[in-house]
């Protein structure tokens, strides 16, 4: 690809910066001269004549903004390492197998097919909240010039993914990359797995034309189900669009929720690290902080987002960690980072010692929403929080400040936050029976109203 030019020494567009990563429309809050600025501002930060990754995914605008950020990149000094195209747990293997000082992924994730944005590593450390404003709204520019290089990386990352399945039993597996940036290698390391595997919607095509590339959204888990069932498939296996999320089907076709596959996981890590702390995020069941204690290991509360969840497992020794989204962690023979590709390999390795269906219809029964995404301006999520918080307060509720607000009633228990990512409240609402969990829901809302709070 020719060099980008033509770009102003200009820094990067403010409305990009989110808490863990930068995100925005294409064209409109995020251009190639955002790219560019951000290319020098890492330069920067890693010392100059430092070797930085730069990955992409397969987003329409994904290879221009990976030119223009490797440009930005060796304009400010550093070695810009291309990796090409593939899911951003092939940066991070990159930047932790081979001694990089640095990585940036140029990837929307789950969002929208007209957003896009960057994941960064300032050493194999994500960047993110006030260290990531810093770096994105702070000075940089041009010094002598850094070069540009190539690192293919898929055949090594393949073959650790490899390892990490060994023992798999031969089944039969439904794969749904979504047209994510999986998709090529994917089909390289089906290839050499055992068993049989049926891949679906894996060419990688920026517009998503199969559906959103978000696997915690139950409806685009309808493809997989229909095929693992029409297959007589052991599983199903999806990712979102630069493969840290996974999304999981069993074989009667039902999903298998984030938190219960975390349980299923833990399990299996805890008959070699008995005792070890499990972290999941506040939007979890109470039956996965139960299981995790059946299962000889120590639950751990953390705020929800992806960073704050590897951070919370570091800083607490802990083997794995999750979240609802789908975001699983492995520092347990991995290097910490929420590879989906990974999880996955784990999870066909465990199944060679348990049945992931008979697991599910195994657990304690409890009646749930999806997490439920609500649209809410940015400047206004806290405001409204802090009216929901003031009535709960008057109440005495029994409220968990964890991560936003996490009330337990006697009959269930909701949770309302801020998004990290979106401009958006979150919620989840759990109850003990049906009708506990629709009125646990209804008096959310309520709350929500009240709180000057409109769909």
């Amino acid at each position: 690809m020719p060099p980008v030019t033509g770009l102003r020494m200009t820094g990067v567009n403010p409305k990009l910066v989110r808490a863990y990563d930068l995100r925005g429309v294409v064209g409109r809050d995020l251009t190639e001269q955002d790219a560019h600025a951000l290319g020098l501002k890492v330069a920067a930060a890693v010392a100059r004549a430092k070797r930085v990754a730069v990955g992409y995914d397969g987003r329409l605008s994904s290879p221009s903004l990976a030119q223009a950020l490797a440009e930005g990149l060796s304009g400010g000094g550093a070695e810009a390492v291309a990796i090409g195209r593939g899911p951003t747990g092939m940066l991070y293997h990159a930047v932790h197998a081979h001694g990089l000082d640095g990585g940036v992924m140029v990837t929307g994730s789950h969002n929208p097919a007209d957003q896009n944005g960057f994941k960064l590593l300032i050493g194999t450390e994500p960047l993110y909240g006030e260290g990531l404003r810093a770096l994105a709204l702070g000075e940089a520019g041009p010094a002598p010039r850094g070069q540009s290089s190539r690192l293919d990386c898929v055949e090594a990352y393949v073959t650790r993914l490899l390892e990490a399945a060994s023992g798999a039993p031969a089944l039969r597996v439904v794969w749904d990359p979504g047209n994510g940036a999986t998709g090529d290698v994917l089909r390289v390391l089906t290839a050499r797995l055992p068993g049989e595997h049926h891949l679906i919607n894996d060419t990688i095509d920026g517009r998503f034309p199969a559906h959103h590339p978000d696997p915690s959204v139950p409806e685009n888990l309808s493809q997989l189900r229909e095929a693992v069932q029409a297959r007589g498939a052991a599983l199903g296996i999806a990712f979102d669009g630069d493969g840290d999320r996974i999304g999981v089907v069993d074989a009667a076709g039902e999903i298998v929720w984030p938190d219960q596959l975390l349980l299923f996981l833990a399990q299996a890590v805890l008959r070699d690290h008995s005792g070890a702390p499990i972290v999941f995020d506040v939007k979890s069941s109470r039956v996965l902080a139960d299981g995790i204690a059946e299962a000889g290991g120590r639950p751990v509360l953390s705020p929800s987002g992806y960073v704050l969840i590897r951070r919370r497992m570091l800083d607490a020794g802990a083997p794995m960690g999750g979240e609802m989204s789908g975001h699983i962690f492995y520092a347990d023979r991995w290097h910490g980072t929420d590879d989906a590709l990974h999880v996955a390999m784990r999870l066909l390795a465990a199944l060679a010692d348990a049945d992931l269906a008979a697991f599910r219809r195994g657990l304690p029964r409890t009646f749930a929403t999806p997490e439920l995404r609500l649209p809410c301006p940015d400047e206004a999520k806290q405001a409204v929080l802090a009216r929901v918080a003031g009535e709960l307060a008057v109440e005495g509720a029994d409220v968990d400040r964890t991560d936003g607000l996490r009330v337990t009633e006697p009959d269930g228990w909701w949770l309302l936050r801020a998004s990290g990512t979106e401009p958006k409240l979150t919620a989840r609402v759990e109850g003990w029976s049906e009708a506990a969990r629709d009125r646990l829901e209804a008096t959310l809302m309520e709350r929500l109203t009240r709180a000057g709070w409109s769909a």
